[in-house]
């Protein structure tokens, strides 16, 4: 059984289906559509799937032409029938694993998906979740599921986990430049999933791990790592600001040192489908063993409080210049997590938008990744039952817009905006990002 799944992994006519086409999924399916195997893309959203069957992609990562191609080549179709998966030989679980009003985890998206692959499950299949999760999932939750129908993990079908590496906007490392980490409920299994991964990851290594719970714990390290630095940078912002230094000069300097040293930046909270939601995760889990990830949980409460921190700089600013923050009128820049990318789920920026908003600014923002956005009618919660929030569309810029402002708020920085521009016809600019940084112009500017 496993000779001959090697065998057609090796040639390329193994069948692999994806579940989740987001920025996950779908970047991962035309990888292995690209390198010719028959790819098949499951998908809840019906828009989505019409959009892909017509060659064209939704995310920015993915560029048409390359749906196009492998739509024409009939090496990529794109369904919400789970039926196909039984043409699949290796099936990839990319869904997402938010967390809920309470910040625990949401698995519901990976218990839907298994639920889905378990009675077209056959033996010989490899199943790989590449959500991120808590330690033991793969074990604990997706496997009981998948053997509900008497085929076992190990004996009659193969499971691993491969957290993804997907870091939006990045040219640099892709999904076949960036090594991949996977670890398997057997070794047969950790294996099979180290060859499929090394047909696509060809820039890269693919790098084996003892099991699923330490591969799940791995991408919980990349992320929490980069949660705690965060924070700390964060909070030596806060206190920076009462001392009266420039922390950008600070990082700046510190920068120069050759060993010891890696820079993080100050923002206005992190956002994304990672930094925000993966240290729950693993606090959550960690109770179970009667363990309190207290740095953990701290690293978060402080990179929670900048979006705070960040509309309490915008209003003192504007009370300095002798204007309160009801009925200003602000400007955002920016809405996605990040520059230079469409996508703003958990984004810091809009959760800021959303403060201000209560305090009373008349609010208007730029991006343009991000046509319109919701903001909640709530600060805390979500938008209060029966409610629907407030919609808005990004507006253009313009040096008219720009005078009648009372303050432009720069939360992302992102490349294709004119912050010269910006600079030069708006009163006040407040700029969480550093973006303004060697520019000069009419506007006062604070950095945070």
């Amino acid at each position: 059984m496993n000779e001959a799944l090697r065998g057609r992994i090796a040639d390329h006519s193994a069948v692999v289906a994806v579940i989740g086409l987001g920025y996950v999924g779908l970047p991962l399916a035309m990888a292995f559509a690209k390198v010719g195997f028959r790819t098949i893309g499951i998908d809840t959203d019906n828009g989505r799937i019409a959009r892909l069957e017509r060659g064209e992609s939704h995310i920015l990562d993915v560029a048409s032409d390359t749906v196009a191609a492998a739509v024409n080549k009939g090496v990529f179709r794109a369904t919400h029938e789970y039926d196909a998966l039984r043409e699949a030989d290796i099936i990839f679980v990319s869904v997402p694993t938010p967390f809920d009003k309470v910040k625990a985890p949401d698995l519901t998206f990976v218990v839907s998906a298994a639920e889905g692959i378990q009675p077209r499950l056959r033996k010989g299949q490899l199943v790989i979740l590449e959500s991120t999760t808590f330690p033991g999932t793969t074990e604990e939750v997706l496997r009981p599921i998948l053997e509900r129908g008497g085929l076992r993990a190990g004996p009659d079908f193969h499971l691993a986990f491969s957290p993804e590496r997907i870091d939006p906007g990045n040219k640099s490392f892709t999904i076949t430049s960036t090594p991949k980490v996977v670890g398997g409920i057997d070794a047969e299994s950790t294996e099979l999933a180290v060859q499929v991964l090394r047909q696509v990851v060809t820039a890269g290594a693919v790098h084996p791990v003892s099991s699923a719970r330490a591969a799940e714990m791995t991408k919980l390290l990349e992320n929490i790592f980069r949660s705690v630095n965060i924070a700390l940078v964060n909070e030596l912002a806060m206190l920076s600001h009462r001392m009266d230094i420039d922390l950008w000069e600070v990082i700046e300097a510190a920068s120069t040192k050759p060993y010891g040293f890696m820079a993080f930046t100050p923002g206005p909270g992190v956002g994304g489908h990672c930094i925000p939601v993966d240290p729950y995760y693993l606090s959550w889990k960690a109770r179970e063993f009667d363990f309190h990830t207290k740095f953990i949980e701290l690293a978060a409460e402080t990179n929670l409080e900048m979006p705070f921190f960040t509309a309490d700089r915008v209003r003192r600013m504007l009370a300095a210049a002798g204007k309160a923050m009801f009925g200003a009128r602000i400007l955002v820049i920016g809405a996605s997590f990040k520059r230079d990318i469409d996508d703003a789920r958990n984004s810091a920026a809009i959760r800021v938008m959303e403060i201000l908003a209560n305090e009373g600014a008349a609010l208007d923002y730029h991006d343009p990744f991000v046509p319109r956005l919701t903001l909640s009618d709530g600060l805390y919660g979500g938008t209060h039952e029966g409610g629907k929030g407030r919609e808005l569309r990004s507006v253009p810029l313009s040096p008219e817009r720009l005078a009648a402002t009372d303050c432009v708020v720069i939360l992302v920085g992102h490349s294709n905006v004119d912050v010269a521009a910006i600079l030069a016809h708006a009163p006040l600019v407040f700029d969480a990002v550093n973006a303004t940084k060697g520019l000069r112009g009419n506007a006062t500017v604070e950095r945070l």
